[in-house]
């Protein structure tokens, strides 16, 4: 008997049909310099650079770790895209740039239609909040290579930034003020240690108290966008730097923005280590030293600013309805 594609694990049909339910969501992202429809071999974005004087394409590639498993495990699969474009957006955010466009990929063993569809609608909503066009992406089906429905997801986005308004801690010096814009949990990073302290204890579905919900729920909480606050602040203030928490912490990647023969010096007792931080430290018995160096501990982003401009900075976090701290200083 003839062997089939089909046969081997891939299902074209499932494929096509997957395409079809998530045109309408990148569409959705699209503005009037994207021209080309989905289904093309590329994606087409004609720039508009009459604002720029000149203009710098920044660009990032990530993924969300082993945050996939808790979605695995919950079943809940609308909030990983954010998650990506999220953390993307805010990778280029620091370096003064914004986003234009961005592309996904998508790989899984055996193609859920609705799974796919979900997890891309996801990538729609945070594109749209971030005023950038999802603009194509691959979905891969790889029978043996991935287990059964469960899949892995990867971004790319591309930003505009003028040369002279590049944010790369170059201006940075002694006495500047570190300024911490809190977050809102684990974001996408730190899921492996978290995931075998808290997993070998406790449910997904087990509601705790601190948390206001369940350990499940907590775990999925979508990953903060900075760019709406970066934005105003730019704007507004001499921003030195900005340094965006993911894995390695706030000094690890503070660090990589500071000025060679500089450091900074975080005053640790300025903030209180969000209850999930809290959970996670005591149920695996993990060290102060490795909690920071893993996870971001409850700030998602770190301003630097002269002394001068502090008070500013607050103020328009502030209004923004964003809470900030000062939490250390360069040395």
């Amino acid at each position: 008997m003839d062997q089939t594609y089909k046969e081997a694990g891939v299902d074209i049909e499932a494929g096509e049909k997957t395409v079809d339910k998530i045109k309408a969501y990148a569409k959705s992202t699209f503005s009037k310099n994207v021209l080309s429809d989905i289904g093309l071999f590329g994606g087409f974005y004609e720039l508009d650079l009459s604002a720029y004087r000149n203009p710098v394409l920044v660009s990032s590639v990530d993924g969300v770790g082993t945050k996939l498993k808790i979605a695995f495990e919950m079943d809940k699969h609308d909030t990983i895209g954010q998650d990506l474009v999220n953390h993307c957006v805010n990778d280029i955010a620091v370096c003064g740039a914004e986003p234009l466009f961005f592309l996904d990929y998508y790989a899984t063993g055996k193609l859920n239609p609705d799974k796919a569809a979900k997890v891309i609608e996801g990538f729609s909503i945070a594109c749209k909040e971030n005023g950038c066009a999802l603009i194509g992406g691959e979905t891969a089906e790889m029978p043996g290579f991935y287990q059964g429905e469960e899949y892995d997801v990867s971004g790319t986005i591309v930003g505009i930034v003028d040369k002279e308004k590049i944010i790369n801690g170059s201006k940075i010096q002694k006495g500047d003020v570190l300024i911490g814009i809190t977050s809102n949990g684990l974001h996408t990073n730190g899921y492996s240690l978290a995931r075998k302290v808290l997993l070998e204890k406790f449910k997904l579905d087990q509601y705790f108290d601190e948390l206001g919900h369940t350990l499940g729920e907590e775990l999925l909480r979508v990953h903060k966008s900075y760019l709406g606050l970066i934005k105003e602040l730019k704007s507004k203030v001499d921003v030195k730097g900005l340094s965006h928490i993911t894995g390695g912490g706030i000094i690890g990647n503070t660090k990589r923005i500071i000025p060679e023969g500089l450091s900074v010096n975080v005053h640790w007792g300025n903030w209180e280590m969000p209850a999930i931080f809290k959970l996670i430290m005591n149920a695996g018995n993990v060290s102060v030293e490795e909690m920071r160096n893993v996870f971001n501990l409850g700030i998602g982003l770190v301003v630097i600013v002269s002394p001068d401009h502090e008070r500013l900075t607050f103020e328009i976090a502030h209004g923004m309805k964003e809470h900030a701290l000062h939490i250390g200083e360069v040395v």
